[in-house]
């Protein structure tokens, strides 16, 4: 069957969008002369900025909150005539309003409503027993989507990066190794006092720079955990948005983070990171979830107490090679 209009839907945070650019290009190479329109989160639209396999972005949090919203984003789809509709995320919202929008072919996972969607696969992703690459490129099959480069590769814009990194003063990218010690889920926490520690030795036995990133929410925090550790680290938390981070990450020569978003972004712009999970949760752990290639470090314990700073930090030396 061919498509000339497909509305992609991700409309959850920036990691989980990452891990679904195989499938998009997927879909454009499957479709090259169709129309796709993609549905994001807002905060994740300067990154799909970056992906050359679409031709619109929307903010599909902007469209569905609310109910009039509701009725006034059914009655803009009918009119962009789609012929398929993609939900990369189970979403009861976008089950319903592509159902009531009436495109003829709706794909997605059979949850949350999954009875609207006419091509559907079984959520079986609490099991952990794929990638979230492979699990989102199963999902697009389901519209004719096959492909065998599943890269993760976010197209950047390096023009601006010098600029950018004088605003926030880091001097030179020289041997500087980012560290992201933070998560929105308490499961995923390795302690930040091991995150200090770390940088501690990075700087005084391996004479790194260290790059702390972090969302605004942090910055207080991070003063407090970094602030005594001198001119060899440059704190950024809070002062970047997502495609500024992609910048820095790039000219890091590693990330050590917890299992959060920057440890996708870090891949996605081809830098080696040392990911830190738990294994004792199907769901959560790195065969779903962890960094996508061969270049990175993952340390994967039951208990993320478990894992100790010498750990990681003779893994970092093994990922630097020193």
């Amino acid at each position: 069957m061919k498509f000339n209009k497909i509305l992609v839907v991700r409309s959850d945070r920036f990691g989980e969008f990452l891990l679904n650019i195989p499938a998009i290009r997927a879909i454009r190479e499957a479709y090259p002369n169709a129309e796709i329109i993609l549905f994001v989160n807002s905060s994740v639209v300067d990154l799909a900025r970056c992906l050359p396999y679409v031709d619109e972005i929307l903010e599909c949090d902007k469209a569905s909150n609310g109910f009039l919203k509701k009725l006034r984003f059914i009655n803009s789809l009918k009119k962009f005539k789609f012929d398929a509709a993609v939900m990369l995320n189970p979403s009861k919202d976008f089950n319903i309003v592509t159902f009531l929008a009436g495109i003829p072919v709706r794909a997605g996972y059979d949850r949350k409503w999954g009875f609207l969607l006419n091509r559907k696969i079984m959520d079986n992703k609490h099991l952990g027993l794929s990638h979230e690459v492979e699990y989102n490129l199963e999902l697009v099959s389901l519209i004719g989507a096959k492909t065998d480069n599943k890269a993760v590769i976010l197209d950047l814009d390096m023009h601006e990066v010098d600029k950018f990194a004088a605003y926030i003063g880091i001097d030179k990218f020289d041997n500087l190794v980012a560290i992201h010690p933070w998560t929105s889920d308490p499961l995923k926490q390795w302690s930040q006092e091991n995150f200090r520690l770390l940088a501690k030795r990075l700087i005084d036995e391996l004479k790194l720079k260290i790059l702390i990133v972090g969302t605004k929410d942090k910055i207080e925090k991070s003063k407090a955990l970094f602030g005594d550790l001198g001119n060899s680290v440059f704190d950024i938390t809070g002062k970047t948005g997502l495609r500024e981070l992609a910048w820095c990450l790039k000219k890091c020569r590693l990330l050590i983070s917890a299992d959060s978003g920057p440890v996708h972004l870090a891949s996605a712009v081809g830098t080696p990171a040392i990911a830190l999970f738990r294994n004792d949760i199907p769901g959560k752990c790195s065969r779903r979830w962890g960094p996508w290639g061969d270049k990175h470090i993952v340390i994967e314990k039951p208990a993320l107490s478990a894992i100790s700073v010498d750990e990681v930090f003779l893994k970092a030396k093994e990922a630097l090679k020193i």
